[in-house]
């Protein structure tokens, strides 16, 4: 009879060993791991409702890229013309870059979404590596005091855009992966802030505060829809606005700018200029707008006007109603994207509409407010609007994912 019970009381620890090892990973043995359940492949079907979700989040961005490159057309043409004597020379440059985009959209919105899961290590290594070239001089491009572009040839890229956009993928592939384990934060919490602290590091070097806030921005979101624990996010996060805070305060760079937000009269020939005559700018065009093409900011009074601060000419020529038409867009594709989240297919699907849908709307409305003198210039661009290649084929493939995901609603 004990013998029967050692043999069974064995028997139940060797269960229960097995049954740990099962559901208890550690920190890094499955990071990478794929989900390889009969379920994760099945073929997802697009339905209906999808489809017709789908459709509206294409008009939508196939709109706001038309739109943007006009007003990019309108804003770039004095400067290239008396840079190189080809007023189209910029907007050529936009518009190959949007037929690539276009094409990346039309993949990304058609190929199983799941896929990229397979890619995670590839994309977090690769975006470390080029983020890391930047930083080495004589490889990385330097403008006015940032580091933040690589050269290859006739291409100029800025990999950050593709660091956003490999940490947001990384974060839905692992808290799908844990999905049971998010009462453990050290399995799920932990490593995510780790990953975004590299990225924040790294952005922080460049320096682009400004990607730092938005990705800031969409690890909380991500965290709190995963169902990850507040008390375990909040303590992160109170550590990250120390970092964050101390960054801002031993750099001389971020210093300035938040020195002429507070008082743009005492830097206006300066740092300052750029973002008082974005509001002039902003001012001047009233209810109607001076009419697309006759803005007069263009005109040296706004150096650089076709990128971050894009959103002040396009506010002179169409006024207040081309100027909350324009912001209405980005609500409407708010609303489409966090509804494509609800109804996804699956966790992966929820979590990836979830945190580009964060990027790109929180982007966009941080780059408004810096146009209007919310907030400190923070050097992020318009999404679908501002002048940068990488920036607006990153954005599409983004615009091409979310729509995937929206085709594939589930049926109530």
């Amino acid at each position: 009879m004990s013998q029967r019970q050692d043999s069974k009381s064995s028997k139940q620890r060797s269960s229960t060993r097995t049954h740990r090892s099962a559901y208890q990973p550690g920190l890094t043995a499955d990071l990478f791991a794929s989900n390889t359940s009969a379920r994760s492949r099945r073929p997802l079907k697009i339905t209906d409702v999808g489809q017709m979700h789908g459709l509206y989040l294409s008009l939508l961005f196939a709109v706001m890229t038309a739109f943007g490159l006009i007003v990019l057309l309108s804003a770039s043409s004095v400067s290239a013309h008396y840079e190189s004597g080809d007023s189209l020379q910029l907007f050529r440059k936009q518009f190959v870059w949007a037929c690539l985009g276009g094409v990346a959209f039309f993949v990304a919105s058609r190929v199983d979404y799941r896929l990229l899961r397979k890619f995670v290590p590839l994309m977090l290594l690769s975006s470390f590596a080029l983020m890391g070239l930047v930083l080495v001089p004589g490889v990385g491009v330097n403008l006015n005091g940032s580091s933040r572009w690589l050269s290859l040839g006739p291409v100029v890229i800025q990999p950050a855009e593709i660091g956003k956009f490999a940490l947001i993928v990384f974060i839905a592939h692992l808290l799908t992966l844990r999905e049971r384990r998010m009462d453990k934060p050290e399995l799920t919490v932990r490593p995510v802030m780790l990953v975004f602290g590299i990225y924040a590091v790294l952005f922080a070097l460049q320096p682009k505060l400004g990607s730092i806030i938005v990705l800031g921005t969409v690890v909380v979101v991500l965290l709190f829809v995963g169902g990850a624990q507040l008390r375990s996010v909040f303590s992160w996060v109170g550590a990250g606005v120390v970092a964050f805070a101390f960054a801002v305060l031993t750099s001389d760079h971020a210093m300035r700018r938040i020195d002429a937000f507070l008082n743009p009269m005492d830097h206006l020939n300066d740092i300052a200029w750029q973002p008082v005559q974005s509001q002039i700018a902003a001012a001047s065009g009233g209810i109607t707008g001076v009419g697309i093409g006759a803005g007069r900011i263009k005109y040296g009074f706004l150096p650089e006007v076709e990128s971050d601060f894009i959103f002040a000419n396009l506010a002179e020529e169409t006024g207040l109603i081309g100027s909350c038409a324009v912001i209405s867009f980005y609500l409407l594709i708010a609303w489409f994207g966090l509804r494509a989240a609800m109804n996804a297919p699956d966790r992966f699907g929820m979590l990836l509409a979830t945190g580009l849908t964060t990027m790109i709307v929180t982007q966009a409305f941080l780059n408004i407010g810096v146009v209007l003198g919310v907030f400190p210039v923070t050097g992020v661009p318009l999404p679908f609007v501002s002048a940068g290649g990488s920036s607006l084929v990153m954005t599409l493939v983004a615009a091409g994912l979310l729509t995937n995901v929206a085709k594939r609603a589930r049926v109530a």
